[in-house]
């Protein structure tokens, strides 16, 4: 078990909010994450809800300003929201761009210098966190889901489609659904990964899912007054991808509703419902 200390503490809905900080091995860095234990956790083992946070973001964001601790306590949920990206490990470039470097870590492993010494949030989240977590806390690891916000949709969708046996329930809220696509990916992979845009693929959940890989059901929300919509998101892409290749995703266009934490807000309710009955179905 990996140790780590808890830094804060908040009674929540009768739960309780945790910020915990360790030192990861896989990144080099102290990293924070932050964990919201439902009532029901003091008693028993809990299913898992990963929450995977957007651009700039760190693990505090989504926790203060999403809600979600009612509706996790409501349905028995533990939820678990990491940082971003490693910090401070000074990696030339890391603070040149907020879609670059510390705050966009894209949930990937870097394979390029000076990236791929501390950038490597995919092993971090799924073999580092992913071991403390179930060690930890009174977690089910047999029903564990995944969902996040922009970068942190694309995460969940590439980790949930890399991982269908670890993360049974897959959600995303306005993701960057093919990162090879749009500006903000391109920038970050070009840098992560080098000019082989075939190496990318792997981190793309468009691509993956041309290339076989499936999960039972993906669920996206997606605001129609997104201001990211056209350039960066393109939802069109994975709902034709989908299509194409007989993958069942639920896309549901909200009008009105932008890129911001107000929309996170408004629909995480209904995820963590989702999660739940997926969960405890089997």
């Amino acid at each position: 078990m990996t140790d780590f200390q808890i830094v804060e503490h908040h009674q929540c809905f009768e739960g309780k909010q945790l910020f915990c900080q360790h030192h990861s091995t896989v990144l080099g860095c102290a990293m924070n994450f932050a964990v919201y234990l439902p009532p029901k956790a003091e008693l028993l083992d809990c299913p898992v809800l990963w929450f995977l946070s957007g651009l700039t973001c760190t693990e505090g964001n989504f926790i203060v300003k999403s809600g979600v601790q009612r509706y996790a306590a409501e349905h028995s949920m533990i939820v678990v929201s990491p940082d971003t990206s490693p910090r401070g490990t000074a990696t030339a470039g890391e603070d040149a761009d907020y879609a670059l470097g510390t705050g966009a870590g894209f949930y990937v492993d870097a394979t390029q210098a000076p990236w791929s010494k501390h950038y490597r949030m995919y092993s971090y989240i799924i073999e580092e966190l992913q071991q403390l977590i179930v060690s930890g806390f009174p977690v089910l690891a047999h029903q564990q889901a995944i969902t996040g916000f922009s970068m942190g949709g694309h995460g969940a969708l590439v980790l949930g489609l890399r991982h269908p046996g670890l993360f049974r329930s897959v959600s995303a809220l306005a993701p960057i659904c093919a990162p090879s696509q749009c500006p903000w990916g391109k920038n970050a992979y070009k840098a992560y990964f080098g000019s082989d845009v075939e190496t990318w693929s792997v981190y793309d959940a468009v691509q993956l899912i041309s290339q076989g890989a499936r999960h039972s059901t993906i669920y996206v929300d997606q605001g129609s007054d997104d201001e990211f919509l056209g350039e960066q998101l393109r939802p069109e892409l994975l709902q034709q991808v989908c299509n194409q290749n007989g993958q069942d995703l639920r896309l549901r266009m909200l009008d009105g509703y932008d890129h911001s934490f107000y929309f996170v807000s408004s629909v995480i309710g209904d995820h963590v419902a989702l999660h739940a009955e997926r969960l405890q179905q089997g």
